[in-house]
């Protein structure tokens, strides 16, 4: 302190409205106010005393942070340079022009000033923002005295408090503020840049228009965030139904009805359920062998945090969590509420509790019960639970200025002012009380088990409305007690998908994930909605959309996982160790940085697979715009809501889609050599559940084997092994195999007929078994989009560049006329070709012109011993051509393998599985198929 000389002190808050408040405060609403440079932020004058000392304070503030974080000039244009140059362009901070004026009144104010006392929230992010207004009032006064105002509501007793005992600011929570800020722009800006334009102006976007600057952004947060509903969205698509029985049991008495169920759960196996099912009608006398009588607590809930607030106001009311803070941080600037942001589940023991809950106790809904709290004979009082979160910094969110509702307010505000109320009033409430009884009985050595429970007092549910505890009743049983039960059932069930994420799930996966702070991840989910990666129905259900689902999609192609949560929460985990001082900024911004842009380069490399997984939901620029909508084929096995139609793409390939779609995206994809397609009236006698209409197809001669025909009554259903042999053979317009679903990417356990493991109503799964074939998953991850093989990506494909010096010079001898390799049959010369299959592209081989002759040997394979080798036909029908069906994909064979050596050759269908004997039957080139061929049209 200086003594008695009154001293002229800054103060800043962050907002007008919080400076507003304070300053009445402490005023006691006798400040003088006063236009600054900026028209929103005033300046409020009055003297005051801290400590002895007399303060003359002059009050203004900002609007948030007063700084932007940017790369210098030279980097700021998209196309100045390489993305990859953004991991270590100069960025600097800066205030931006629509606050320049903010910034002219702090310094202009600070060169009178002794003190500067800082306002701002009392967490990491209110810590960065007062470091800035110190940079920007010390260039104007570097002899600035800087103080720490920390408080946690706007009431008389906290800002009191909070300025008798002043602080100093927290360097360390600012610089892990500032290493957030570093990391997410330079992630943020090189994907982002990257991923708009590459795809941008390749392909057609349904939801953007001319005048709408489409922006394909990437966040180090945003991105796990949408691939928490991606991946849920791919469980739900990869489910299979699969039915269950059980076995039911009741028994009616005087007293009332007992439900009993079967303490096996569910049985999957229908003969095992009947076997167990007879044994019990035909000993149908149940005994009882156990009843357990106990008493059972329900507990109020902890103090309550951001999160919590999020997800309760969703659950409860409907708010998204973005208007739920808006809402929230109204009420704290008004003084109703404590401050909305914490952590913290948990009140220190110096937090006056009874005050709190004494103040709520004339409100007419909820006051007789905080009456009933405040008597001591009512014995209802308890000190409420420990969540394990204290943040330091704020306690947990709770009602600080009664209220019986604001003219002001909306019922929003009303709804939200209410959750904090009852959910304080409750957290220091006794828990709800019960007795339960449980009864087992034995019916043919099956245990069968039912459930009482009567309400001995609710306690705090009184208040807490939105907790319900419900009773239920059964009669008395005694140990040992014989009865014959009324009704014994054996029923069925199927398993069902695990739902939609809702918002509260949504938020609960990232807080468990460390994605985002509790300040944040509001901002993260509203940024899916804004960019269209995802949307939210009516029950606060999220689904992604194409655009979102395909981004995702693509880098999981790539291998990388970069959607997933894992890298996120390492760098929350960093920033939390700078904030505390165990970790040096420059450390984790170096590591975290080269770690990204390796993840970068490597993504720019496969930026293919982005390519692809785009082309799966739509169309590259300059194709046209309409599909042809054929007849109704089936009813959809997946929504079961919509129709499945015969549609034709812009690139003339025809597929079976749901009419459901964006919300349903099952499709099954159709052979690519069809001309032409139509839906009878026929239907197929074995798909179910039916009708599943039959279609009529036309093929294109040159592009299917000769010993099919061109016209073809098909059906879609999966029992029709023509249509699949030559999806198969002639592949399709996208890579998903017939019966599957173009967005099917979850990775579903599989039982050993090959179907996902069930999962159960109560959402438990079955024991799941190893399997070799998996029709979910025909988007394999990690696998070479030229030779299928895994191990490698499509850039470094061995088959893409020249298999040995010895294959180049025997080319270049051909070539010049040099020898050639005779065909082993009629000695005529072969000529040297090159193979463009998938297991096989770049790779050369000798074949001779005569179809009858059918002689083949790989190049490579010559000095082995490999000359000489006929490779036989097979039909198309055959063993041969289905054997390596779905679970050889991309294990075709390579190298001195290749089909030089068998008796038969093996090439690659457009699936990537091996097929035996095939050639073009175009021009008889055993190098490619004749949908691919080159001589086509000629």
């Amino acid at each position: 302190m200086a003594g008695n000389r009154q001293i002229r002190a800054l103060n800043v808050a962050e907002k007008p409205s919080v400076a507003k408040a304070v300053s009445g405060i402490l005023s006691r609403n006798q400040a003088r106010v006063r236009e600054g440079r900026s028209r929103y932020n005033k300046i409020f004058e009055f003297d005051y005393t801290i400590r002895g000392q007399p303060i003359h304070m002059l009050f203004t503030s900002v609007t948030g942070h007063l700084m932007e974080l940017e790369f210098d000039d030279r980097y700021r244009k998209w196309h100045s340079c390489d993305p990859s140059e953004l991991y270590q362009a100069p960025v600097r901070k800066t205030v931006p022009q629509d606050k320049l004026d903010i910034k002219r009144t702090l310094q202009q104010e600070a060169r009178s000033c002794q003190w500067l006392i800082l306002w701002l929230d009392c967490d990491r992010e209110g810590e960065n923002i007062a470091y800035e207004v110190i940079e920007v009032c010390t260039e104007a006064n570097r002899n600035m005295n800087t103080w720490r105002a920390r408080f946690s509501a706007l009431i008389d007793r906290d800002i009191h408090e909070a300025v008798q005992n002043l602080d100093r600011p927290n360097q360390s929570f600012s610089e892990a503020v500032d290493a957030r800020q570093e990391i997410d722009l330079r992630i943020g800006a090189s994907f982002t840049r990257f991923q708009t334009m590459l795809l941008k102006d390749a392909f057609h976007f349904d939801f953007a228009t001319e005048d709408r600057n489409l922006i394909l952004s990437y966040g180090p947060c945003q991105f796990p965030t949408l691939g928490f509903i991606v991946e849920r969205y791919w469980e739900i698509q990869a489910h299979e139904p699969e039915e269950f029985w059980t076995i039911n049991c009741s028994h009616n008495s005087e007293e009332g009805t007992a439900n009993f169920s079967w303490m096996r759960g569910h049985m999957f196996d229908y003969t095992c359920a009947v076997t167990i099912y007879e044994m019990c009608v035909e000993e149908p006398t149940a005994t009882v062998t156990m009843v357990r009588q106990q008493e059972k607590l329900k507990y109020p809930p902890y103090p309550l945090s951001t999160i919590e607030l999020e997800k309760r106001a969703s659950r409860y009311f409907r708010l998204s969590s973005e208007h739920t803070m808006k809402v929230a941080e109204e009420l704290y600037q008004s003084g109703f509420i404590s401050y909305p942001r914490t952590e913290t589940d948990s009140f220190s023991a110096r937090t006056d509790l009874r005050a709190i809950a004494q103040e709520q106790q004339a409100h007419p809904v909820w006051g007789p019960y905080a009456q009933r709290l405040m008597d001591p004979e009512a014995d209802l009082w308890r000190n409420p639970g420990n969540g394990g979160h204290d943040d330091k910094a704020h306690p947990p969110i709770h009602p600080t200025k009664f209220s019986a509702g604001e003219s002001g307010w909306s019922q929003d505000h009303h709804k939200v002012y209410e959750l904090v109320v009852r959910h304080f009033l409750a957290c220091v409430s006794q828990p709800a009380v019960s007795a339960e009884t449980t009864v087992e009985i034995d019916i043919a050595g099956e245990l069968f088990s039912a459930c009482g429970r009567v309400i001995l007092a609710k306690n705090y549910l009184d208040v807490y409305r939105f907790d319900t505890w419900g009773g239920s009743f059964i009669p008395t049983y005694m140990l040992g007690q014989q009865f014959a039960p009324t009704t014994l059932t054996l029923d069925s069930g199927v398993t069902r998908p695990p739902p939609l994420l809702s918002e509260a799930d949504l938020l609960s996966c990232m807080d468990k994930a460390g994605i985002g702070t509790d300040a944040t991840m509001h901002d993260h989910i509203k940024k899916l909605l804004d960019r269209f990666y995802a949307t939210k129905d009516a029950n606060t259900r999220f689904s992604p959309t194409n655009l979102g689902e395909s981004l995702v999609m693509g880098y999981d192609d790539m291998g990388y996982e970069l959607w997933k949560p894992y890298l996120r929460s390492k760098m929350e985990d960093d920033m939390k160790a700078v904030s505390l001082g165990t970790k040096r900024k420059a450390d984790i911004l170096a590591s975290c940085l080269q770690e990204m842009k390796a993840c970068f380069l490597d993504a720019r490399l496969n930026k293919v697979k982005l390519f692809e997984a785009m082309g799966i939901f739509f169309d590259r620029t300059g194709a046209e715009e309409q599909q042809t909508i054929g007849g109704v084929v089936r009813r959809c096995g997946l929504c079961q809501q919509a129709d499945m139609v015969l549609r034709r793409r812009q690139d003339g390939k025809f597929m079976v889609g749901c009419l459901g779609y964006p919300q349903c995206r099952k499709v099954v994809w159709l052979p690519g050599s069809i001309s032409e397609a139509a839906v009878t009236s026929n239907t197929c006698n074995v798909c179910s559940p039916g009708p599943v209409f039959l279609i009529q197809f036309k093929f294109r001669r040159l592009e299917i084997p000769p010993n099919y025909s061109v016209d073809h009554l098909g059906c879609i259903g999966g029992c029709d092994d023509t249509l699949r042999q030559l999806t198969e053979i002639c592949g399709t317009g996208p890579r998903n195999p017939p019966g599957t679903s173009a967005s099917v990417r979850g990775q579903a356990p599989t039982t050993t007929s090959g179907r996902q493991a069930p999962t159960t109503t109560s959402g438990r799964q079955a024991p799941t078994t190893t399997s070799g074939r998996n029709p979910a998953s025909n988007v394999q991850r990690g696998v070479c989009s030229h030779c299928r093989q895994t191990g490698h990506s499509s850039n470094g494909c061995p088959s893409q560049v020249s298999t040995s010096g010895r294959a180049r010079s025997r080319a270049t001898n051909h070539t010049n006329g040099g020898s050639s390799v005779p065909c082993n049959s009629c000695g005529e010369p072969c000529e040297l070709r090159t193979a463009n299959t998938a297991n096989n592209r770049g790779r050369q081989f000798y074949s001779c012109q005569s179809q009858e002759c059918r002689f083949f040997v790989w190049e490579d394979t010559i000095n082995d011993g490999g000359v000489g080798q006929n490779a036989s036909h097979t039909n198309a029908r055959g063993s041969n051509a289905t054997s390596g069906r779905r679970g050889g994909r991309g294990r075709g064979r390579r190298g001195g393998g290749g089909g030089g050596r068998g008796n038969d050759t093996t090439f690659v269908s457009a699936t990537g599985e091996p097929v035996s004997g095939r050639r073009c039957f175009s021009c008889g080139d055993p190098s490619h198929f004749a949908n691919a061929c080159p001589n086509r049209g000629m």
